[in-house]
């Protein structure tokens, strides 16, 4: 009778198989075949693992959600209880537990994930693997400390297991959950034991440069979070180096990485998925340092990159990743991600640069980019920086009341500090422009330099800046020079050139106030030849403004003629450039401070929905 069973169940299998596999797939009749097995009152083994392969087809070829979920909870039910049958057991829990956190229940993932890692302490490779989708449940919740908890339970049991590459995943994971939560006092010591472990590897070579490469990412944006763009020169280097590594032709591919071993079977990251963060990493550097045009160069080789690897879906089997990224899901999420930050840092840089029209188009696809958020906590935890954008570009626009209802959104909306304060720096620079001391002066101190974080060296630079730029305003002069060298010294030690620039140029125009014409002039100089090296078009018609007068004042109008004829052409230019963003559909972006935005035609390469 048994033999005749198998049979059956054998036949129906291989059929159900043929069907899947058919060109096209015949999907009914595979869904047909494998509920049949049931007639036949299979025993509990092949009843639960025919469960759960009905549950992932539905799940990838129908919208039948409720079914698959049905499936997927009846198969889970019935193989806690067997003994030795893990890959069913524990998949069955992880899809499960996958598919609730997609339809935004993850209080009904945790429970399934806690159970089954309570079940997998004898299997090394589930255990982890699970341990990984809850630390990246809970981090997805903002429950910082209770993800970074488990990935340092993560590390613990790898180690226990001999698992050291594994080890130096969950480590590499935790460190990056503590950059996040902006826990920086944590992050050092941890940084420095991961980069210890992965400096003294011994193991494959193909997973030391691996391990290598997400160590020197992390490392990386801990110096660009602190906004040290000099300190972090030599670590990008080396990235940049590994990476071209990872991407050579001869490398293997993401499986032949992680080995054979029990337990090590996971990547952070695929290796173009690697390729687009580094990508994405230079460009914030080079936003932060200054070189614009640098930044938009490696913008668009980014863009083209993560259409290339959404088109060929890249990302790996859901099996294969660790840290905050996993599955053919996790893929598409990750390149959403990736889309949207690059896309914000072209914004700003066109900003920069003066290209305000240019940056308006970059805003209006990352508006209609929201509109294909993998989820409604994506897409809210980026419209804040989208709002902070759109008070930029108005404030570039003159548009002060709509600049001004922009950062009060930003602020109200966003849940990141660093953002609250790059918004209220921002907003005291409208507050000063409309000279609205009372409100000036309640912001002011909650963004003086004492009150930001330590770690935030380019926030705090900033901040000197606008003390400066208040105390210039009020014609506190030596007060304001004594600011704005504060800031020109912290900006020098870590290259901000766009803080140094702005710096000088208003030191230039401060010592034009008092009369001093020599010292204006050693200020204006080099702040015109930075201006022109990022290219900062706004610092460049100020410069030029103050050149005129002090050549005006040297009686040299010769150059007098010369810099008024530049600061025309910056002028003319700005102007042209303002008009053309005042006729574009998406300049009504400015006044969109509640819902999602807007409905506007699609922006010139728009990204398709994901």
């Amino acid at each position: 009778m048994a033999s005749t069973q198998d049979a059956w169940y054998i036949s129906l299998l291989g059929l159900a198989e043929h069907f899947r596999t058919s060109n096209p797939p015949d999907i009914k009749s595979c869904i047909q075949c494998l509920q049949a097995v049931f007639n036949f009152k299979p025993p509990q083994r092949v009843e639960a693992r025919t469960h759960l392969q009905l549950g992932n087809i539905l799940l990838t070829h129908t919208k039948n959600i409720d079914l698959a979920r049905s499936h997927l909870e009846q198969s889970w039910c019935l193989s806690q209880t067997i003994n030795g049958f893990d890959d069913v057991k524990f998949e069955a829990a992880s899809v499960l537990a996958e598919l609730f956190e997609q339809q935004g229940q993850p209080t009904h993932s945790k429970p399934i994930l806690r159970k089954a890692i309570e079940l997998s302490q004898h299997s090394v490779y589930w255990h982890c693997r699970l341990i990984f989708q809850l630390a990246q449940i809970h981090a997805t919740e903002r429950e910082y400390e209770v993800a970074s908890s488990l990935l340092g339970v993560g590390v613990d049991y790898a180690q226990i297991s001999n698992a050291a590459y594994t080890r130096v995943l969950f480590l590499l994971s935790r460190v990056m959950l503590l950059l996040i939560d902006k826990k920086i006092q944590e992050v050092l010591p941890l940084l420095n034991q991961a980069g210890h472990l992965v400096e003294t590897w011994v193991g494959s070579p193909h997973q030391k440069e691996y391990l290598k490469v997400f160590f020197l990412v992390l490392q990386v944006c801990h110096y660009l979070m602190a906004g040290q763009v000099k300190s972090v020169k030599p670590c990008l280097k080396q990235l940049q180096q590994s990476i071209q590594t990872i991407m050579a032709p001869t490398w293997p591919d993401d499986d032949a990485v992680c080995g054979s071993a029990a337990g090590e079977s996971f990547v952070w990251l695929s290796r173009q998925q690697l390729y687009v963060l580094v990508y994405l990493v230079t460009v914030m550097h080079s936003a932060q340092a200054g070189y614009m045009d640098k930044a938009h160069k490696y913008t668009e080789k980014a863009l083209a990159q993560i259409d290339k690897l959404t088109s060929s879906e890249e990302g790996g089997d859901a099996g294969g990743a660790a840290g905050l990224s996993g599955g053919p899901r996790g893929g598409a999420v990750l390149a959403w991600r990736l889309r949207m930050a690059l896309l914000e840092h072209a914004a700003l840089c066109r900003l920069v640069a003066g290209g305000k029209a240019h940056a308006l188009h970059e805003i209006a696809r990352a508006a209609h980019l929201l509109s294909s958020a993998p989820s409604a906590s994506t897409a809210a935890a980026h419209t804040p920086q989208l709002h902070c954008l759109l008070g930029l570009y108005a404030m570039s626009m003159n548009c002060m009341e709509a600049a001004e209802a922009q950062f009060h959104t930003a602020i109200h909306m966003s849940q990141e500090r660093d953002l609250w304060m790059f918004a209220k720096l921002n907003l005291a620079i409208v507050y000063l422009r409309g000279r609205r001391d009372n409100d000036l002066a309640q912001l002011m101190e909650q963004v003086r330099p004492e009150a930001l974080p330590a770690y935030a060296h380019g926030l705090r630079a900033a901040s000197f800046y606008v003390l400066g730029l208040q105390a210039f305003f009020q014609a506190r002069y030596n007060e304001a020079k004594r600011y704005l060298r504060e800031t020109l010294k912290m900006a020098n030690a870590e290259d901000l050139n766009r803080l140094t620039s702005c710096s000088l140029v208003l030191l230039g125009h401060i010592f034009l106030s008092i009369n001093n014409s020599r010292e204006s002039m050693n200020m204006v100089t080099p702040a015109m030849q930075l201006a022109s090296k990022i290219p900062d078009v706004h610092v460049q018609l100020w410069a030029s403004a103050i050149l005129k007068d002090l050549y005006r004042l040297a009686g040299d109008t010769e150059r007098e003629n010369e810099a008024y004829q530049m600061h025309c052409n910056f002028s003319q230019a700005l102007l042209k450039d303002h008009f053309q963003a005042t006729q574009l559909p998406q300049h009504a972006l400015v006044h969109w401070t509640s819902g999602p935005p807007p409905a506007l035609p699609p922006p010139p390469g728009a990204a398709p929905a994901t």
